[in-house]
């Protein structure tokens, strides 16, 4: 006499492996946020991936407006990113306001395996921890971080490569486009201050969000990334885009799509504040019909001093070039966003970008007063050592 599990709906065998092997089916580049579940992909920073609210990632269907101020370009080089590990992943890229060329000069693709892998082959297999036998698998500190940085390792029982979720990049290599890179260009309609009006009908973003609706609609299976690099800027767009009856409807219109396509898009968007501050009217606009909103406060060149902590020179810190506020991130969950001291938000944090690294978001700490012998490690006075003597003593 055969027995069945209740569980098992009978049906024919080629049905059930047809079912199974849908189910294995993952698109490539989006991973489930450990708060709730819902899908995420990567930006191509790591730090800003671990800041997005606790989700380790950009939650499809959100956007991300980037605001700096000053001349330079940190929101640029996170656009670059965020374009690269799309095309690396196979996403549809949709770029406005720039050309063909602004697409050959992504970051390239990091060589995996570097010094920290070729140390740990050379290990000799006896260095093991003599402790118990239950913490022989406990590896050395950092090694995990350098382990995930590398190649797709094997974690599934398996045997079956696990796909890299954030990619490393080099700022001084240029990414190769494979022929199957899905990259839309659309450039804006500029023209003379005298054809600039305020009817919606003349906006150069019409064209955009109809190409974008329409491919959108003839690709479901497909991850769609948008790009809108220093949006407002009178060397990209053109005059009337600044008004608020034009830019205000396209920002709608994108939002509309975001919220009719939760698990296909995401956009990123960079706005430069000293054209139009944060205490204008339009820009506060912007901000409530985005789902993200970050500020760049880069240091002036005066500020960045060549000295760094004593501290930094041994673990190859960079120094920091600009702080960073968080006004909103992109879906807070009821647990709580995974906010506070799990991702850094409502501290101090500062950033830096160095070529191999890429821009790393950290808290910001000032170094010690260069008077101040007792921080900088050197020998301190006798007064303040007998007090020191005595604070510690219980």
């Amino acid at each position: 006499m055969s027995f069945r599990k209740r569980s098992v709906v009978v049906s024919q065998p080629g049905i059930i492996a047809a079912v199974s092997k849908d189910e294995k089916v993952a698109v490539p580049g989006v991973r489930p946020s450990p708060l709730d579940g819902r899908a995420t992909i990567s930006t191509g920073t790591r730090s800003l991936d671990g800041l997005l609210a606790g989700h380790a990632g950009l939650a499809l269907g959100t956007s991300l407006l980037i605001e700096e101020s000053g001349t330079t370009d940190f929101g640029g080089v996170l656009l670059r990113y965020y374009a690269a590990e799309g095309v690396v992943q196979g996403h549809h890229i949709h770029c406005l306001g720039v050309s063909e060329a602004w697409a050959r000069e992504l970051p390239g693709v990091a060589a995996a395996g570097g010094k920290s892998s070729r140390s740990e082959e050379k290990k000799p297999v006896d260095d093991k921890m003599k402790i118990a036998w239950r913490y022989e698998r406990l590896g050395e500190f950092g090694v995990g971080a350098a382990r995930e940085r590398g190649a797709p390792h094997t974690s599934n029982s398996s045997g079956s490569a696990t796909p890299i979720f954030c990619h490393d990049f080099d700022l001084s290599k240029r990414l190769t486009l494979p022929s199957t890179a899905q990259l839309h260009f659309t450039a804006t309609q500029t023209g003379s201050i005298l054809d600039s009006s305020d009817d919606p009908t003349n906006s150069p973003f019409t064209k955009f969000i109809s190409q974008l609706s329409t491919i959108l609609s003839s690709s479901p299976n497909y991850i769609h990334r948008v790009i809108i690099p220093t949006i407002l800027s009178p060397a990209l767009y053109p005059c009337n885009s600044s008004q608020p009856a034009i830019l205000l409807q396209f920002l709608h219109g994108l939002r509309a799509l975001l919220r009719k396509y939760p698990s296909q898009l995401t956009a990123m968007i960079t706005l430069p504040l000293t054209l139009h501050p944060r205490n204008t009217g339009l820009t506060r606009w912007m901000e409530l019909l985005s789902d993200g909103v970050l500020e760049l406060a880069p240091f002036p060149s005066t500020a960045i001093s060549a000295k760094t902590a004593p501290g930094a020179s041994a673990m190859h810190e960079e120094p920091p070039q600009g702080m960073l506020q968080v006004h909103r991130l992109p879906i807070f969950h009821e647990k709580g966003g995974g906010g506070g001291e799990a991702s850094g938000f409502g501290d101090d944090l500062a950033f830096a970008l160095s070529r191999r690294k890429g821009l790393v978001i950290k808290p910001f700490s000032l170094p010690p007063v260069e008077g101040d012998a007792e921080a900088q490690g050197g020998r301190p006075d006798s007064a303040s050592a007998k007090a020191t003597k005595f604070d510690i003593e219980y």
